[in-house]
Formats: structure tokens, sequence, C-alpha cells
């Protein structure tokens, strides 16, 4: 990965949703190449339970600003120490369902065991980025979304787990700047808008 890429990346900033929220993108270098870290939500949260994230979540009127949130965020989830943690710059702001503008920051953090707060999540997963950006492990689908019309909806499947949604949204944008990984020019299928997800 060429986090060089991310540090140089002028990201764009949503400034019109309701509430506020950060995601940091954990980068692990083994020898055997750099991973990301994932959160798997615990099953019994209100807001997408059981689904593949970024430690994260909203901004609280203490957070000095969104770097704060995802790094406040990050040691509550997984235990991960701030001091830690070099952030290495962002991705663009995206809206999700809920009406989140939610800000990903990009950090390298030490390869450590992190243990998960279990009241928010279940398992933590460490990807490799070389499985990540294998073509046989990545599909999409275009749908019409209720709120933003046409949607690419990207599905990265590594060792039993599917990552989709926004978090999918966020790592194609990771992948294609920091690696030689492209987003394929069409998707795998079009579906209907009540059409199940795949996953």
């Amino acid at each position: 990965m060429d986090l060089a890429r991310v540090a140089q990346y002028s990201a764009t900033a949503v400034t019109d949703e309701q509430r506020e929220a950060a995601v940091l993108a954990p980068v692990i270098t083994r020898k055997d190449g750099p991973h990301l870290l994932f959160t798997k939500r615990a099953d019994h949260l209100g807001e997408h339970p059981g689904q593949m994230s970024f430690p994260g979540g909203g901004r609280e009127p203490s957070d000095e600003d969104l770097t704060a949130t995802a790094l406040r965020e990050a040691n509550e989830e997984i235990g991960l120490d701030p001091e830690t943690a070099e952030v290495i710059g962002r991705l663009d702001d995206i809206r999700t369902v809920t009406e989140y503008a939610v800000r990903p920051f990009v950090a390298r953090v030490p390869d450590r065991e992190y243990v998960p707060d279990e009241r928010e999540v279940a398992e933590v997963a460490v990807l490799s980025v070389a499985a990540l950006t294998d073509p046989a492990n990545y599909d999409s689908e275009r749908r019409d979304h209720p709120h933003y019309g046409e949607i690419r909806l990207h599905f990265f499947r590594v060792d039993d787990f599917v990552v989709w949604g926004a978090t999918g949204r966020i790592l194609a944008q990771l992948l294609e700047l920091a690696t030689d990984w492209r987003v394929p020019d069409e998707p795998d299928r079009v579906v209907d808008p009540d059409a199940d997800f795949p996953v």
C-alpha cells in the first residue's frame, strides 16, 4: 500500500447531514504485507447489526474534532491506544442511510491483539490487502436507492467475512487510492431496489 497517496489526497466533505460520525481504517504491517482491521458489529445493535465495519461512531460534544471521534471510538471498541495510532490522512466523507455524514480516517496501528468491547463488537478481523484486492474475492451490484438514486454496492468476501455497505464504499476508495486495484467498470449484476442483499 502506498499510504503517501492517502496523505496527499484532498478529501471532499459532507456538511449538510444532521449528524456527524467518524471511522478509523487501521493499517497493520506484517511480514506478508499490509492488512486492514475491521470489526464485526454485535448482533444486538440497533443499526447495522452483524455487519463488518471500521471502528468508529458518532461525534460526542467532548470530541475536539472528528479525528478525536475516530480515535476515541477505536479505543472504546477495540482498546486501541490513541497514542499508538499514526493518522495518515482521510478519505471522502460519505452519507449513510441513517443520515450521518461519516468521515473516514486512515491510520497505521501496531500489530497486536485487539480485544473487542462485547457491548458493541462481536469480533475483530484483520484481513490482508492481498486478499481484499484479489478479483476472486470481489463482486458488486447496481440498484436504485430510496434516498440516493442509483448506487453501486461493493462486496469483499475474505475468510467468511463480507465487507459491504458503507464500509465497502470506504474500502473501495482506500484500495483504489493506495493500491493498483480498481473497481471494475461494470457491476456483476443489476438488481431491483427491494432485492435481498446477496450476503
